[in-house]
């Protein structure tokens, strides 16, 4: 489409401005890694997260959206990573956090299939480079803060 080949032109010229994304990074006492199963789009696995409403900071969102998503309170521990998507024109934030011990989650809303802990050897798919490089990256001791821009992504699997 021409019109998604000018971005940020585009969302400029009609005053569109894209919203900044949150996701959570959530592991668990084995090391595995909690995803969700969308019920649009591929259908495919991704970390809990989604899109800031206005006058919410980032990890408002973050928290929003794992209670809305999974039916729980996610504990921030640390920002893992900011991206930029140069063809959604949208930055991405990712966080470490944990679930209150106790907590099980459980797919709480019409957008969510399914989620479960997945073992970082045997993620599902279909699943996204995006979503490896952010599970990546909040493993690294080394935090992913300097800004990280994107091209389209790609699937796998």
């Amino acid at each position: 489409m021409l019109l998604g080949a000018f971005g940020g032109l585009y969302n400029d010229l009609i005053g569109r401005r894209s919203r900044p994304g949150a996701a959570a990074v959530i592991f668990d006492g084995e090391d595995r890694v909690l995803l969700v199963r969308h019920s649009y789009g591929r259908r495919s696995w991704e970390l809990p997260g989604g899109g800031r409403k206005a006058k919410e900071s980032v990890e408002e969102t973050v928290r929003r959206e794992v209670r809305e998503e999974v039916g729980v309170e996610v504990m921030i521990e640390r920002l893992t990573g900011i991206y930029y998507e140069r063809d959604a024109d949208q930055h991405q934030f990712a966080f470490a956090g944990h679930l209150i011990e106790g907590s099980s989650p459980r797919a709480s809303s019409a957008e969510i299939l399914d989620c479960a802990y997945w073992p970082l050897n045997a993620l599902p798919r279909p699943i996204s480079d995006f979503t490896l490089r952010r599970i990546e990256d909040a493993r690294s001791e080394r935090p992913r803060i300097t800004v990280t821009v994107r091209g389209r992504r790609r699937w796998i699997g």
